[in-house]
């Protein structure tokens, strides 16, 4: 994997998100933990929903528009709802967010 720097940690508050802009459009950053990021695209399936505005608990999101819920580890959305949103790998790395660059590339949901 090719790993790219996207920020710091501290940037991202605790059960809180951020975009990221890149090449292939823009990536949610949700903060779960103290040492724990998701990266997600940031488009709700069902109506487009900024995923990014929406409501973090455990390691789900919230669409804000019509509250649909979404694995940050899978995409997968919960309960009754269908769906999937792109995920892409992560890692924290002395408290910076590197995020897997050729998995940008590989976009397949979302």
């Amino acid at each position: 994997m090719s790993w790219i720097d996207i920020g710091a940690l501290d940037d991202i508050p605790l059960r809180g998100a951020r975009i990221v802009k890149t090449r292939m459009g823009c990536v949610a950053l949700f903060r779960t933990d103290p040492e724990e990021v998701f990266a997600t695209s940031d488009r709700c399936p069902h109506r487009g929903g900024p995923l990014s505005e929406g409501i973090v608990h455990d390691r789900k999101v919230t669409c804000p528009l019509h509250n649909w819920v979404f694995s940050l580890e899978t995409g997968a959305a919960q309960g009754a709802d269908e769906g999937v949103i792109a995920t892409f790998p992560v890692r924290v790395e002395a408290g910076r967010i590197l995020i897997d660059a050729a998995a940008l590339g590989r976009r397949s949901a979302a």
